[in-house]
Order: structure tokens, then C-alpha cells, then sequence
């Protein structure tokens, strides 16, 4: 079983990204994306899809035209591991490719 982050972890991986946050209980990371359009978003998420695949890891996400907001987290470890961030990476790498922008849960 993997083990979740420490505090300092997970707050070093959040500053180096920008992108992600911590949500309130601190058990999983969080981010908003806007896209072009649908098409692009739904592009995104397929290449995230078969990721998660390969990864036998699987977001929270939701999406509703050119918005994606997804969570992270590894729930038989209870928290955030190494996993979610390997994951948040690839997302990151995935939403620069695709013109995805980092926003706020309100955009």
C-alpha cells in the first residue's frame, strides 16, 4: 500500500505546480481547467482517460462544455501519494498541450 504525503510534500509539489490545490481536508488535490471549446476538452480528457488506464488510477472529474475540474487522491492509502502527483503531471503536461488553462472553481 502506498502512504500519503507529508504536509511538506504535498505543500511542495503545490507551489512548484500552480495549478493544483489541496482541498479543505487536505486528503486530495484539486484543479479547474477551461478549454477553447468542448471538443478540446474532451480531447484532454480521453488522453487523461487512457492514462488513468495504464495507471489503474482514476480521477473525479466533471464536465460541463469547456470546463473539466478534477480530484485527485488514492483512496486506500487515505490520502495523497506519489500516485496523484505523478498523475497531476501528466494532467498538467496533457492541459499545456491541449491550451488548457489553470482557473479558479468559479471561472
Amino acid at each position: 500500500m502506498m502512504k500519503p504525503l507529508d504536509p511538506a510534500q504535498l505543500a511542495a509539489f503545490l507551489a512548484e505546480t500552480g495549478n493544483w490545490h489541496a482541498t479543505d481536508d487536505g486528503r486530495a488535490i484539486g484543479c479547474h481547467l477551461r478549454f477553447t471549446d468542448f471538443n478540446a476538452a474532451f480531447a484532454f480528457m480521453t488522453r487523461v482517460a487512457l492514462l488513468a488506464e495504464r495507471m489503474d488510477h482514476h480521477p473525479e472529474w466533471s464536465n460541463v462544455y469547456n470546463r473539466v475540474q478534477i480530484r485527485l487522491t488514492t483512496h486506500d492509502a487515505g490520502g495523497v501519494t506519489e500516485r496523484d502527483l505523478a498523475m497531476a503531471r501528466a494532467i498538467d503536461d496533457f492541459a499545456a498541450a491541449t491550451n488548457g488553462k489553470a482557473t479558479g472553481p468559479e471561472d
